[in-house]
């Protein structure tokens, strides 16, 4: 006889989190693949898929994403590891800022760049226009694949330095001294030795790149011109002004899920190819740079640095420059600013921090049970929640925006144009950062502190709430913080579910840029540039680590 499971409050979690997602993304999932194969009429079709692959206007799209992305993810491997290396292995005079710059180039909104790249290096771009009209030299466009690849690469790159630092830390020098007594030393070392040991790693930041690349909506919008790629195309046939045609919306969305699905089971496949371990029992020792090796090192980092962060430093220097909104004058002042104020200033602000905390709250409850669940409590079903929390992970968020617009703009349950919407969306798209880092953190606690708890006469609520919660503090914490500055940066789902009601800084800052109001688009970039600067400074406060997990 088999003794039956009694039904305890874990169980009841984790039945509310089957609801839950099934509710706010199964279901919308499910009403993105009815729609893309009902007509019209309401009748069974698969003519929009016909015409997705029939047409080569729409169809091109896929080689497009696909080839853009691809070029992203290996100039960002290209410039990245070699960066890592160098911060890694070598003692480097302000590697602290070196670190600070590089989370908050990749961390800042992925349209500040583009439109800051386009006043650089723009038809009418002051480096453009100094070149020029100094120098006789003719630079070409930064707009199309060239533009994408260029602002994105910098913009993602530092996620494989902020990857590849652990994996760095993590090869033992015994490992390499062993290389270099059999002669493998160098760039045959570095090749043949190093590389091969952090792969694991280097696969795990070629997907993150390659899914937030693919997933970007802002950069191609703004500098792609005619080079269309899957979030735009989707984006014009939900919202275009020419038509729309959600259906057919819905349709490539997904082609856009089966897409990145299939990228995330190719990496986790060759992934497993190199199932090892490494635990340092003796770390690399920093050695230092000097001479002409060394010289060369600082060019590159410094370098790379100084260009991947000048479009932050350039649009909020532009912010307090005199401007008539479409032109920048001469002399400076604050009159953008003031503009920024007529123009919803304190809404977006106001609304930014409600959404923001709103969606915070609720990621914060729910990583840590779902934590829980998943490593306390393993089951098939905790497993299924676990995966369907990180599926957004693989999505882009004009998907997430679409589903919830389809699955809850009518009735039983309307919610389109609402602030429930946008924080549903915010939570889906953000909480697997949080669960990942809770996960991690609750891994490290060993169970006999609970089970003492429980012997001792705690409840086994109690015991979580009293003893687990606040050991996972740290994990928490870091967790929120890259929930927090994903949250205010949210552009590609925010735009399928904004209005005026409900606009965010982002949205200000994206809404000035497209309307050519460029001295106030400045200003809206540099509070929001003040934003993720002050939030990733107090996650390194309070987390006193250099490992960070995105």
């Amino acid at each position: 006889m088999f003794a039956k499971k009694r039904f305890d409050v874990w169980s009841g979690v984790t039945l509310g989190f089957v609801i839950l997602f099934g509710t706010f993304l199964v279901y919308p999932m499910f009403g993105i693949l009815r729609q893309s194969v009902l007509n019209e009429g309401g009748e069974f079709t698969l003519q929009h898929f016909v015409k997705f692959f029939s047409q080569k206007y729409y169809s091109m799209t896929i080689w497009n994403s696909l080839k853009v992305t691809i070029s992203i993810t290996l100039v960002t491997l290209l410039i990245g590891i070699p960066f890592s290396y160098f911060y890694t292995f070598y003692h480097i005079k302000g590697s602290k800022v070196i670190f600070v710059v590089s989370i908050l180039c990749a961390m800042s909104a992925p349209f500040i760049g583009a439109y800051a790249w386009i006043l650089l290096l723009g038809r009418g771009g002051v480096i453009t226009q100094f070149l020029k009209n100094q120098l006789n030299i003719n630079i070409g466009s930064i707009y199309g694949f060239k533009g994408i690849l260029i602002v994105q690469s910098l913009k993602l790159y530092p996620l494989v330095f902020l990857y590849m630092n652990g994996a760095f830390r993590n090869i033992d020098s015994y490992l390499l001294e062993a290389s270099a007594s059999l002669g493998c030393v160098g760039i045959k070392r570095f090749f043949r030795v190093v590389l091969n040991l952090s792969m694991p790693t280097i696969l795990a930041a070629s997907l993150l790149v390659f899914m937030q690349a693919f997933a970007d909506f802002g950069t191609p919008i703004l500098i792609g011109e005619g080079y269309r790629t899957f979030p735009v195309e989707i984006y014009n046939q939900y919202l275009g002004e020419v038509g729309t045609d959600y259906n057919f919306a819905s349709a490539i969305s997904v082609i856009a899920i089966i897409m990145t699905a299939l990228v995330f089971f190719l990496q986790k496949y060759a992934t497993s190819k190199y199932n090892f371990s490494m635990n340092a029992t003796r770390p690399v020792e920093k050695k230092k740079a000097k001479g002409i090796r060394g010289a060369l090192m600082y060019l590159y980092c410094y370098g790379i640095l100084a260009i991947a962060f000048m479009p932050q430093i350039y649009v909020s220097y532009l912010s307090f420059r005199n401007s008539d909104s479409v032109v920048f004058l001469e002399g400076y002042s604050l009159a953008s600013y003031r503009m920024a104020v007529d123009k919803l200033l304190f809404r977006s602000i106001k609304n930014t921090l409600v959404l923001g905390f709103g969606a915070l709250a609720i990621i914060i409850v729910f990583s840590v049970l779902i934590a829980y669940l998943v490593v306390r409590r393993p089951s098939w079903i905790n497993n299924v929640i676990d995966t369907l929390s990180m599926l957004p992970y693989i999505m882009p968020g004009a998907i997430i925006g679409i589903a919830l617009v389809v699955a809850f703009g009518q009735p039983p349950l309307v919610l389109s144009g609402t602030m429930a919407i946008m924080i549903i969306s915010f939570v889906i798209r953000r909480i697997p950062y949080s669960i990942r880092s809770t996960n991690a953190i609750l891994m490290q606690i060993p169970i006999s502190v609970e089970e003492a708890a429980i012997s001792l006469g705690a409840s086994k609520l109690k015991t979580f709430v009293v003893i687990t919660v606040p050991m996972m503090v740290n994990g928490i914490i870091s967790g929120a913080i890259l929930s927090w500055v994903a949250i205010v940066t949210e552009l590609s789902s925010s735009i399928i579910l904004y209005n005026n009601r409900n606009i965010t800084l982002t949205m200000s800052t994206y809404v000035a840029i497209s309307r050519g109001s460029y001295g106030l688009a400045c200003a809206f970039s540099a509070i929001l540039t003040l934003f993720t600067t002050v939030s990733l400074l107090l996650y390194l406060v309070i987390s006193k680590t250099e490992d960070i997990r995105l």
